[in-house]
């Protein structure tokens, strides 16, 4: 039976809820697929999945079962392994993969960033007797609580999968923020050091300028590797690059 012409979306971003709701008002077949992480995402329009595929078999059968022919993979710059089961499922169907990922965020005049490869290398960077303001997200904390010496803020849209340690606090918000509100917090908390990741995008980039201004260091954790694939950097951008195939 031959593929519809029918679009599964990766979703998990901004980028990719605004690309849902362009293609479905253009009269495009889309379903947005929701790994569950965040347990109150907010929904584009169109059909949506909820849940994990079970790897790239199981992506493989859901692609076949829907008939997809086109696969956009718009997650977080950091969910690199739903990006390589993608890869992996798309080149065994013979199916068009193309990515939506905002640029990379660029140290400017001024900042402090100290770089890191992941998380448990972004711990053993911090500066030592820092009040750190964690905005990595929920998971992964437990290394940073295990550092005696480091108290501060972990803001996070949902509450941390680790229990807070002694000295620290929890902000649960959601993007996004302007750098007077970033830099209020930064004063008012007594933030000594930020710890991030370069997610990209303009909803959290106030925080680095924030801590630019106030001469604070940033532990600034890199994108993990994924596939190369056809990548876009907009929402325009990928409707241009989906449009020649649509149809």
């Amino acid at each position: 039976m031959p593929r519809e012409h029918r679009i599964l979306i990766l979703a998990g971003t901004a980028e990719a809820r605004n690309l849902a709701n362009a293609l479905v008002a253009q009269g495009s077949d889309v379903i947005s697929s929701f790994a569950g992480v965040t347990q109150d995402p907010l929904l584009p329009v169109g059909r949506i999945h909820r849940g994990g595929f079970g790897g790239s078999e199981g992506l493989r059968d859901f692609l076949r079962a829907e008939r997809i022919s086109l696969v956009v993979d718009a997650t977080h710059p950091f969910a690199a392994q739903m990006s390589a089961q993608a890869s992996a499922a798309c080149v065994a169907e013979h199916i068009r993969l193309l990515r939506l990922e905002r640029p990379q965020w660029q140290a400017e005049q001024g900042d402090h960033w100290i770089s890191a490869a992941d998380m448990a290398d972004a711990v053993t960077r911090i500066p030592a007797d820092s009040h750190v303001l964690v905005t990595t997200g929920r998971k992964g904390l437990a290394g940073l609580f295990a550092r005696r010496d480091l108290t501060g803020l972990v803001r996070s849209i949902e509450k941390p999968a680790e229990k807070l340690s002694d000295g620290w606090s929890l902000l649960l918000d959601r993007p996004p923020y302007n750098t007077e509100s970033e830099q209020r917090l930064m004063e008012v908390e007594g933030i000594t050091c930020l710890l991030t990741k370069n997610a990209g995008g303009g909803s959290t980039v106030a925080k680095l300028t924030a801590a630019r201004a106030l001469g604070l260091p940033v532990v600034m954790i890199a994108r993990p590797f994924k596939p190369p694939c056809e990548t876009f950097a907009t929402v325009p951008e990928a409707l241009l690059g989906i449009a020649p195939k649509a149809g």
